[in-house]
């Protein structure tokens, strides 16, 4: 599928993390790939998880700011959850963030939802060549896994999203690019509960939480509120935090959980 792909050596892999980088036409160049590989186990019948990272971010945080490779592999000997893959792209590396939006000549959107699981078998051969997918993020990755794994629903098993972006507007509180960028030819895909409510035929299971004290915090009470107004089945929690690693850090596991108790 890729002009070519880089794959890290596996003698001078750390900590079980597997770095690739593609060249895809939806990012008209290169993107990078950090993939969390399990050691020693059957990986044939593993998940795959995408976590997408939030502004500023790239491919390497949810590893190397939130552990989340050393949680799992934690959660996995206590038999907490089942071996899963966990694979964490960069955004495409756009402005301040890309938002995991079609914009500017660019497909964030394909870049996650087709280039990165293609990405991710041909870099993991030990998977099934058709895994179960699941979707999460924080933030500004927040509102693109609850966005694509709405619009998606037929691809992705669960959705769960930690203090996220609940519409595109939000985006002006972290970036300096101007909204105007992020503007769609359907300005439903703007809003994560317009695209949940225009899929509402085939949704995965979602859930979704935001720290009491994160700014987003009104944004995600709103968005619940919508879902419950509309009857769509959802999980929400709200746990005491900010909009910062150490609640992404702890609240994490609860994604993996999610998404175990669904393989």
């Amino acid at each position: 599928m890729f002009r070519t792909i880089e794959i890290s050596d596996p003698g001078l892999e750390c900590d079980n993390i597997r770095f690739v980088t593609v060249k895809t036409p939806n990012l008209r160049g290169r993107g990078d790939i950090c993939i969390f590989v399990p050691p020693g186990h059957d990986l044939s019948q593993a998940p795959v998880i995408i976590l997408l990272h939030g502004v500023y971010g790239s491919a390497w945080a949810w590893a190397f700011k939130g552990g989340v490779h050393r949680t799992a592999m934690e959660m996995i000997k206590r038999d907490e959850i089942k071996p899963m893959v966990i694979a964490m792209p960069s955004d495409g590396l756009w402005g301040d963030g890309s938002g995991y939006l079609p914009h500017n000549g660019y497909n964030f959107e394909k870049w996650i939802v087709d280039d990165v699981p293609e990405a991710v078998m041909e870099s993991v051969p030990e998977i099934n060549p058709d895994p179960k997918l699941f979707i999460g993020g924080l933030s500004m990755g927040g509102f693109g896994a609850l966005r694509l794994g709405a619009k998606y629903g037929n691809k992705f098993q669960a959705i769960s999203a930690h203090s996220s972006i609940t519409d595109i507007t939000d985006m002006a509180g972290f970036v300096e690019e101007g909204l105007n960028h992020y503007s769609q030819v359907d300005p439903l895909e703007r809003s994560v509960l317009k695209t949940i409510l225009k899929n509402r035929g085939h949704l995965p299971a979602i859930r979704f939480d935001c720290g009491t004290e994160d700014p987003l915090i009104n944004n995600n009470r709103s968005l619940h509120q919508g879902l419950t107004d509309e009857g769509i089945q959802h999980e929400y929690h709200e746990f005491p935090g900010g909009h910062e690693w150490p609640y992404w850090q702890e609240h994490i596991r609860k994604s993996l959980l999610f998404f175990n108790s669904r393989i």
